[in-house]
C-alpha cells in the first residue's frame, strides 16, 4: 500500500508539473499576442494622424496632441549676428502650441535669442549648448537625450510652417521613405550624388537628376526618423545639412524631395555684401572643420575640381607614427590618405629624375613592385616607396655623398639623410611633410644582391633577376625593375603574394 500511495504521489506532482508548463507556455503565447496586437494598434494610430483625408476633419487641438508625439522641431544652424529663430518660434508655438522645439548651437548665443524661456508657452522649448560646461552634464548637452519622439524635423533660418496639409503629407511620406526634404519657398533643389569611399578618405561630388538623393543643394526643409540620427556619429555637426547627408550616405540612407509642397519662408537674411561675405567665410571654414572630423581628405567637386583637405607639402604628414611597420591609420580601418599618396608619387618622381641624371643603377623594390604589378600604383595601404640600387653606384649622386654625414635640402626642398634605422637612405618630401623613399644599396657578393644590414625585412636575392633588368609602369611612368616579376615577389614574400597581397600587422578589411 505504502509504494502504491508513493506512486500516485509521484505521478500527481509529475501531472503537476505538466500543468504548470503548460499554463506557463499559454501565458507566455497570450502576452506575445497582446503585444504584436499593440504594436499594431499603435501603427495604425500613427497611420491615422498621419492619412490627410482622415486627420483633416479631426478637431485641431486633438491634431496638434498627436502631432506633438511623433515630431521634434530642431532648429540647428543659424548666426549670433543675424538670425530669424526668435520669430520662427514664435510661428511655430502658434501654430503646434505643444510641439516639443529644440534650438541647438555650438555656444550659447549672444546676444542672446528674444525669447523668454520662463514663459508658460516655451515650456516645450530647449535651448541646448553643445559647448562643455561646468554643472551641466554630457547627457543634458546631448541633443538626443530631449528627443522622444518618432520623427525630427528640421528648420533651417528663416522659415515658417506652412498648411496643415504639407505637415501632414510630410510625416506621411516620411514613415515610408526614411528621410524627405521639402523646398523653402520657390527654391529650386538640386540632387547630388555622393561617392563617399571611407576607407580611401575620399568623396566625390556628382550633380543627378530625380528625386531620390544622398543630398542636396538650396534651401530645404528635412524630416527623418529619430532612429537614423541616432546611427550617426556626429549628427548636429556644422555645416548643417552638409554634414548630415554625408552620414547618411554611409550608412546607405538615401533623401526623397517631396516638390509637390514646400514651406513658406521666413524674415530675409544677410542682404547686404559684408553679411553674405561673413556668411561665406562661416562656410569655408565649417566644412573644412567638417572635413578634418569626418577623415575626408579628397573631395571632387560636381564641376570636377579637386580638393585637398588635411595634407600638403607645407603641413605635418596626414597620419601619425608608423610602428613596427604598421601605419597609424590601418588601425582605423582605413587605407593611405590620398593626400598622402600624391606627395609619395611626388617624391617618387622626383627621386627616380635624380638617379637617372647622374647614372645609378637603380630599381623598384618590395611592396613598391607589388604595388605596380597590382594597381601600376604605389599599394593602397603603403606609407612609402621602396627603391634598390647599386651600393657601388652611391659616389655618383651629390645628394648621397653629403647625406652620409648630414641631410642636406636639395635645390627642389627635398631632404636627403641617411636612416637612423640601418645602412640606407631616405629622401621626405620636406622638412614638415616627412613622406619619404627609402632608397636600399645592395651589392654583389656569391651571385646574390645583398647589403650590410637587415634593414625592412628586405631580402637578398639572386643577382640574375637584374641582368637584364625590366621596366613597369608606377605612379604614372616607367621605372626599371627585376626581371621574372613574379619569382621575385614570391621570394621577397610568399607564393600567391600578387594575388593575395597581405596588410602589414595582418589586417583583414571586409
Amino acid at each position: 500500500m505504502i509504494r502504491i500511495s508513493r506512486a500516485v504521489k509521484r505521478s500527481t506532482q509529475e501531472l503537476d508539473a505538466g500543468t504548470l508548463a503548460v499554463l506557463v507556455l499559454a501565458l507566455l503565447g497570450n502576452i506575445i499576442v497582446w503585444h504584436r496586437i499593440w504594436r499594431l494598434f499603435a501603427a495604425q494610430n500613427t497611420l491615422g494622424l498621419l492619412t490627410p483625408s482622415v486627420a483633416t476633419n479631426e478637431p485641431p487641438q486633438k491634431f496638434h496632441r498627436r502631432l506633438a508625439r511623433l515630431v521634434t522641431i530642431v532648429i540647428r544652424q543659424f548666426e549670433n549676428f543675424e538670425n530669424d529663430v526668435a520669430s520662427m518660434v514664435e510661428s511655430v508655438l502658434n501654430s503646434f502650441p505643444e510641439i516639443p522645439v529644440l534650438i541647438i548651437c555650438d555656444e550659447l548665443p549672444y546676444p542672446p535669442l528674444e525669447l523668454d524661456f520662463t514663459n508658460e508657452s516655451m515650456r516645450n522649448v530647449k535651448l541646448i549648448s553643445l559647448q562643455p560646461e561646468f554643472n551641466k552634464s554630457f547627457e543634458e548637452r546631448n541633443p538626443l537625450f530631449y528627443i522622444r519622439t518618432k520623427f525630427v524635423l528640421f528648420l533651417p533660418d528663416a522659415t515658417r510652417l506652412s498648411t496643415k496639409q504639407v505637415i501632414q503629407e510630410t510625416v506621411s511620406q516620411v514613415s515610408n521613405l526614411g528621410i524627405v526634404i521639402v523646398p523653402v519657398g520657390k527654391m529650386v533643389l538640386h540632387c547630388l550624388e555622393l561617392d563617399l569611399k571611407v576607407r580611401e578618405w575620399s568623396l566625390r561630388i556628382a550633380r543627378i537628376t530625380g528625386t531620390v538623393c544622398d543630398s542636396v543643394t538650396g534651401k530645404h526643409v528635412t524630416m527623418l526618423e529619430a532612429k537614423i540620427l541616432r546611427r550617426l556619429s556626429d549628427p548636429f555637426l556644422l555645416p548643417f545639412t552638409d554634414a548630415l547627408y554625408i552620414q547618411t550616405t554611409a550608412i546607405g540612407a538615401k533623401i526623397h524631395i517631396l516638390k509637390s509642397y514646400q514651406f513658406n519662408e521666413g524674415k530675409p537674411l544677410y542682404r547686404n555684401q559684408q553679411a553674405q561675405a561673413k556668411m561665406q567665410q562661416f562656410y569655408r571654414t565649417r566644412e573644412r572643420l567638417m572635413f578634418e572630423k569626418l577623415g575626408i581628405k579628397k573631395v571632387t567637386r560636381a564641376s570636377g575640381s579637386v580638393e585637398w583637405y588635411g595634407c600638403s607639402r607645407e603641413t605635418a604628414r596626414c597620419f601619425g607614427s608608423v610602428i613596427n611597420g604598421i601605419p597609424s591609420y590601418l588601425y582605423q580601418h582605413r587605407y593611405t590618405p590620398p593626400c598622402c599618396l600624391a606627395g609619395l608619387r611626388k617624391v617618387a618622381h622626383h627621386v627616380i629624375d635624380k638617379l637617372e641624371e647622374v647614372g645609378i643603377r637603380f630599381w623598384l623594390e618590395g611592396q613598391s613592385l607589388l604595388g605596380a604589378m597590382r594597381h601600376s600604383d604605389i599599394l593602397p595601404w603603403d606609407h612609402e616607396v621602396q627603391i634598390g640600387l647599386n651600393r657601388d653606384d652611391l659616389a655618383r649622386s651629390p645628394w648621397l655623398v653629403r647625406a652620409r654625414s648630414k641631410p642636406v635640402v636639395d635645390d627642389d626642398g627635398f631632404i636627403w639623410e641617411k636612416a637612423t634605422e640601418g645602412e640606407f637612405f631616405k629622401v621626405q618630401y620636406s622638412r614638415v611633410n616627412r613622406l619619404y623613399v627609402n632608397l636600399l644599396p645592395f651589392y654583389t657578393r656569391n651571385g646574390s644582391m645583398t647589403k650590410d644590414a637587415w634593414f625592412l625585412k628586405n631580402r637578398d636575392f639572386p643577382e640574375h633577376f637584374l641582368h637584364p633588368m625590366s621596366s613597369i609602369e608606377f605612379a604614372g611612368r616607367q621605372v626599371p625593375c627585376p626581371n621574372n616579376i613574379r619569382d621575385f615577389l614570391e621570394l621577397k614574400y610568399f607564393k600567391g603574394v600578387i594575388e593575395n597581397p597581405e596588410l602589414p600587422g595582418r589586417f583583414v578589411f571586409d
